[in-house]
This record gives structure tokens, C-alpha cells and sequence, in this order.
């Protein structure tokens, strides 16, 4: 098993050396399907930086999200007028949930509305501004930070793909908590009354539909359960952690998607199998450093180093424990072995590794 000291040293240089010269981090570099930037996937990584004080990374990825947002002002504005007319938005009307890493649309064929990714960017921006305590950073974004927040005001209750690149036709409940926690954050630094009043529409939103059995479920119309829920707790604050809601969604997680440590999607799944995810499995264990069950955490910790590779490469999920084994065939036929590595897994191994130590 690799040592705590070496992953983390291993995936802060997978990290930078896999940031593009313009500032976006590629999703896994020896992924063709994942070789783009993800506004979601760039904003956990640039957090894990700024936890570590890879300061220069992450402003980098800000100033290049900055800019890639800049340039759909006009897309935007338009779709707020065919909003406004009542025309039929389709998928790639809407804002890129992806980027070529120079900060390009891009042009293949992809679930491009997703949410959650911008809710995301929102709060991992806020973050930097907080821990940097550097006030200016929100009036130097200021343009980009109104785009998202106009994006998010308007089609937060519109259904969209999840932060799976899933169900485009449902409303899923991470989203929303994304947008939540996004919305919420950056209010701390842009005065716009309807941050507030958004996030309370959201959250009431939640409270009216998507809970079941006293706890989260999937999407308004799935009352299954999702790893990604627990984002609904940690990072973005929806409910506070020892809320009966988070308490009874992290036992139906751990109950339905917990193989020994490791977490599933949902029950299910057959991407390569469906086996356990890294960046779920460390939300697992950043909730246990919430609710002080360090240990637990701690396990986690130690179960994510046991799956890296010799070469210190995290992959976006392990097969040992899949759904369906004949799956694991058919993905590979398609496009190759599992993602390695995969720069939000590290990043959420770094987050985990860092609260692990501030709880300690």
C-alpha cells in the first residue's frame, strides 16, 4: 500500500502536471472520452489545491473558467429570450458542461445540460475567496459570477442530466443541492437579493419533493438512493449533517451502496459493472469527518490508498465489488480500461486527507 505522505504528494503532481497550459485540468489524460475540462470536475480539484496551498493552480482554473464562461454571454442572453417566448430549449441551446481544455466549446456529442457543474463552480470559487480572504477576487469575476448566477436563477427547476451525465428528462436532487450550496456561498460576496430567496425556493423545492422514508431520494420521480446525495450535506451545507434527513439518507447509502468501504453510484448501475467510486467513497468519509467518526474516516483514507496504483494513479472507480460483471466487458470493448488517472479522484482523496487531519 502506498503511504499517506506519498498519495499525497503523487496526486498533487498528477494534478499540476496534468493542468493544461491554460489553466483547465483535463478530466484523466489517458481517457480519450474524459481528455476535456469539467466545470464541476475543475472546481473540486481546484478546491483540493487551494486546500494545500497549491495557490497558483487553482487561481489558474479560476481565471480560465473565468474567461470560458465570459464567452457565453450571448448564448445565454439568448436563451433567456427563447425563455421569455416560451420556445422548446434543447440540449445544446444551454451552457457547455464541458470545455476543450484551450477553453473551447466542444463539439462532440454529449449530455451538455448539467447544473450541478456551475452550482459547483460557485462554491469552489466562494471557498477560494474565503480561505484566500481575498475580497477582490469576487469583483475580478465579477462578469462570469453574474452569468452563472443568471444561468442558475433561471433553470434551476428545469430538468437536466445529473452529475452522472444521466436521466437529462428528470429533476435530480444533487443538482439542486449544488445549486444550493453555490447560490448561498457566493452571496457572502455579491449583493443580489435573489440569491437568498432562490436558495430558500431550492430548498423548500427539496423539502416538498424529493424526500421519502425520511430521507433524500435520487430525483423527484426515483425515490432510490445516490451517492452523490450526500454532497447534500458535504460540501454544500443543503442540510446540516446531523439533520435526520442526512443521518437516514447516509444509513440508506451505507446500507444499499457500501461494499465494505468502498460506495456505489446507485443500485444498478453497469458502467464498466458498477463498482465502487473514489470521489464517492471520500464523500463518505468527509461526511464521518463532519459528524466526528474519524475512524471511519480514516479506514476510507486507507482503502483509497490500497486501490492506488504502484505509480500513485487513482482510477474513477474499482471493479472488485460491480453490479453486473458482464458489463465490465462490454465498456472495455468500447473504450478501454477504467479512467487512470482520474484528477477529481485525486483531488477528493486530497480533501478527505485534508479534513482527516484538520479533525484529528
Amino acid at each position: 500500500m502506498i503511504s499517506i505522505a506519498d498519495l499525497k504528494d503523487k496526486s498533487i503532481k498528477i494534478i499540476t502536471s496534468n493542468q493544461h497550459y491554460s489553466g483547465s485540468y483535463v478530466a484523466s489524460p489517458n481517457f480519450s472520452i474524459y481528455n476535456y475540462c469539467w466545470i464541476k470536475d475543475g472546481a473540486f480539484t481546484a478546491y483540493a489545491m487551494n486546500l494545500w496551498e497549491e495557490n497558483n493552480s487553482a487561481d489558474k482554473f479560476f481565471e480560465w473558467s473565468h474567461n470560458v464562461i465570459l464567452k457565453q454571454d450571448l448564448k445565454l442572453k439568448r436563451i433567456l429570450e427563447m425563455k421569455k417566448r416560451g420556445d422548446i430549449l434543447l440540449n445544446d441551446d444551454y451552457l457547455p458542461t464541458k470545455y476543450t481544455l484551450d477553453g473551447n466549446d466542444s463539439l462532440d456529442e454529449w449530455p451538455n445540460f448539467q447544473l450541478d457543474g456551475y452550482g459547483t463552480w460557485l462554491w469552489a470559487l466562494s471557498e477560494r475567496i474565503r480561505i484566500s480572504n481575498n475580497t477582490k477576487l469576487a469583483a475580478e469575476y465579477r462578469k462570469s459570477i453574474k452569468i452563472v448566477i443568471e444561468y442558475l436563477i433561471n433553470f434551476w427547476d428545469y430538468p437536466c442530466f445529473d452529475c452522472w451525465q444521466e436521466n437529462g428528462e428528470k429533476i435530480h436532487t444533487s443538482t439542486l443541492a449544488a445549486i444550493y450550496g453555490g447560490l448561498k456561498a457566493i452571496s457572502n460576496y455579491i449583493e443580489d437579493e435573489r440569491l437568498e430567496h432562490t436558495a430558500n425556493l431550492i430548498k423548500q423545492y427539496v423539502i416538498e419533493n424529493c424526500i421519502a422514508d425520511g430521507r433524500l431520494k435520487k430525483c423527484i420521480d426515483d425515490e432510490n438512493i445516490d451517492g452523490s446525495l450526500l454532497w447534500a450535506a458535504v460540501p454544500f451545507n443543503l442540510f446540516k449533517v446531523n439533520d435526520f434527513i442526512v443521518t437516514n439518507t447516509v444509513k440508506e447509502i451505507e446500507d444499499k451502496l457500501v461494499n465494505n468501504i468502498g460506495v456505489h453510484r446507485y443500485l444498478g448501475d453497469t458502467y464498466y459493472g458498477g463498482g465502487e467510486w473514489i470521489v464517492l467513497s471520500a464523500s463518505l468519509g468527509l461526511y464521518y469527518c463532519k459528524v466526528n467518526e474519524i475512524e471511519k474516516a480514516k479506514d476510507i483514507l486507507r482503502w483509497i490508498e490500497d486501490k492506488a496504483k504502484e505509480n500513485g494513479e487513482l482510477s474513477e472507480q474499482i471493479l472488485e465489488h460491480v453490479n453486473d460483471e458482464n458489463y465490465i466487458k462490454k465498456w472495455r470493448s468500447l473504450w478501454g480500461d477504467v479512467a487512470s488517472p482520474v484528477l477529481w479522484a485525486h483531488a477528493m482523496y486530497l480533501i478527505l486527507l485534508y479534513n482527516i487531519k484538520k479533525f484529528s
